[in-house]
């Protein structure tokens, strides 16, 4: 996530499935905020806001709020204001800047203390700025780790409790839906996706989901499912 991210269609999308999973649930959101970037035009799509008959009714709050936040401030701070209250934060940058021996292990004591600040959550939403890669070694000293969430803090993440994940989906040998089924057998887990292609295409994992969430989840692309949004049909 990126602060220039802050209120675009894809928050519009994530937080209004945020908002339809967390009745009864103490929310955790660990945004992996990565320093703004200037080298494309990512973030610029909030041409939703002035079409409000296309896209208020959905959730129609939320719409609100970030019409009027939005023109004049978009950052994470600014939109965390969508939640409840009682919802927890972790804003603390991804360690970016460092030399390659250093990432790995300030990455590591990173993760691990946001772990421990949000213990208390029963649900989870993490914000990679590119999403999932896989566990090898030497991506933990690439440059660009701090924009991508690898399959073993999904797992620890997820450990004992449902998350869900943000995947900005790539040039996928196969298309976007062999993508998808390549990540749900990847992180062996209990998982459904939710497919949101308005502007740019995006998928949310919902992992180790309950009853109650898959059905809210279900709920949620029902009502959307003329933006663009759907359940993934696995083929796992």
């Amino acid at each position: 996530m990126q602060n220039r991210y802050a209120g675009d269609i894809g928050d519009y999308i994530k937080i209004g499935l945020l908002r339809a999973l967390a009745p009864s649930r103490r929310l955790g959101i660990l945004w992996y905020l990565y320093p703004n970037e200037g080298h494309n035009s990512d973030g610029r799509h909030t041409a939703y806001l002035s079409m409000p008959a296309v896209w208020r009714n959905l959730d129609p709050e939320l719409f609100d709020f970030l019409a009027e936040v939005v023109p004049y401030e978009r950052s994470v701070q600014a939109i965390q204001r969508a939640f409840d209250s009682e919802a927890r934060f972790v804003a603390e940058p991804v360690p970016t800047g460092l030399t390659a021996p250093e990432r790995s292990a300030r990455r590591r004591h990173w993760f691990e203390t946001t772990l421990a600040h949000l213990n208390e959550c029963d649900l989870v939403f993490a914000d990679p700025d590119n999403g999932l890669v896989g566990d090898e070694a030497w991506r933990r000293k690439a440059t660009g780790f701090g924009k991508q969430m690898p399959l073993s803090e999904v797992r620890e993440l997820s450990a004992g409790r449902c998350a869900v994940i943000y995947h900005h989906n790539s040039r996928f040998k196969g298309g976007h839906d062999a993508e998808v089924d390549s990540w749900l057998r990847a992180l062996s887990m209990p998982a459904i996706a939710v497919r949101a292609t308005a502007y740019s295409c995006r998928t949310f994992f919902v992992v180790n989901p309950d009853t109650e969430i898959v059905e809210r989840t279900r709920a949620f692309c029902e009502r959307w499912k003329d933006h663009k949004v759907r359940l993934h049909a696995s083929r796992v």
